[in-house]
């Protein structure tokens, strides 16, 4: 298992573009189909895939991963948290935001 920590946002980016060819073959879909589907260009896809991409948005790679089928797969990747009791004050009010003092004096 890779530790995900120590790779750059690049080289990530350039990890799931090869990662997502796996996906939309296995989807039996071609490149033209994908962006037929998405609205983006046969060449976005193909820098994606080919790792040349070293960027890409997050709207786009929703796109994509709606295009072959798994968008729910969000779940995995960011799960939601149950609620945590140290983020009520008096069980009244959930905390919003987090702030620390300053050490400024």
């Amino acid at each position: 298992m890779n530790n995900y920590a120590d790779f750059s946002a690049p080289e990530l980016v350039r990890m799931l573009g090869v990662r997502f060819k796996d996906y939309r073959l296995l989807a039996n879909m071609t490149q033209k189909e994908v962006a037929d589907f998405t609205g983006l260009t046969i060449p976005t896809i193909q820098r994606f895939e080919t790792g040349a991409a070293n960027n890409i948005s997050l709207g786009t790679f929703l796109l994509l991963l709606k295009a072959v089928g798994c968008i729910n797969g969000l779940d995995n990747l960011l799960p939601e948290q149950p609620d945590s009791l140290y983020l009520y004050r008096d069980n009244i009010k959930k905390t919003q935001r987090i702030r620390h003092k300053s050490n400024n004096v």
